[in-house]
């Protein structure tokens, strides 16, 4: 029995995604424990023990115990379902470990964000020069793939859907809350393409209406 330590649409829907696209056929059950974010109880049971920094996700799995999205995606795909990466001597191996990690330098500008504008409390306040700095910066990032999705190819590398993807995947749940998408058409087609693969449709069921963003959209705040 594989034990995910999850949060509703945190770096751990990864996870929860690839274990789905893989199927419990191929990898056998899996179980999920699911966190709040800033809770106590996160400091509580398995997951200090599974995860350095006691974040999610943290997987027990093999007699292993892992922390760390990109390990374990990383992981899994060479284990398990190697058809979603791409092997050493792939022609497309450079691509994909870059994406892999580009996926993470954009994560950490929208857990930033995230920080700024829903943890801080009264009377601190988000402060309006580095909340302009991380949107600009993961607009950027965005823009940096809109420009390298061609024309006629539907996921980041050409031989087709990978763990790139998969990584990406969660950016572009939460990246729409602090930057607005009308500018990136092919970003907009690539993650309704995500949206439509059965996998990530009863990952989306599974965890039901989001519950962390309050609002739709979080503007950069006044001075």
């Amino acid at each position: 029995m594989i034990t995910l330590h999850h949060v509703q649409y945190g770096r751990s829907f990864r996870v929860l995604w690839l274990l789905e696209e893989i199927g419990a056929d191929r990898i056998g059950p899996w179980q999920i424990v699911e966190h709040r974010i800033g809770t106590p109880e996160m400091r509580a049971g398995d997951l200090p023990r599974l995860s350095p920094a006691v974040r999610i996700p943290a997987i027990a799995l093999d007699g292993l115990e892992m922390a760390e999205s990109g390990a374990i995606v990383e992981y899994l795909i060479e284990t398990r379902a190697p058809e979603l990466g791409r092997a050493v001597s792939h022609p497309e191996r450079p691509a994909y470990l870059q994406w892999i990690h580009y996926a993470e330098t954009q994560a950490s500008l929208i857990e930033n964000l995230n920080l700024m504008h829903l943890f801080l409390r009264p009377p601190a306040r988000p402060d309006p020069v580095m909340c302009k700095l991380l949107a600009a910066r993961l607009k950027s990032t965005l823009a940096g793939i809109e420009a390298r999705l061609a024309d006629g190819q539907d996921w980041l590398l050409p031989g087709g859907f990978s763990g790139a993807d998969i990584m990406l995947g969660f950016n572009l749940f939460a990246a729409p809350y602090y930057v607005r998408m009308e500018g990136f058409p092919r970003l907009t087609a690539y993650q309704a393409r995500m949206a439509a693969r059965p996998a990530y449709q009863r990952c989306i069921a599974m965890e039901g209406p989001q519950r962390f963003y309050a609002q739709d959209f979080y503007p950069v705040p006044e001075a």
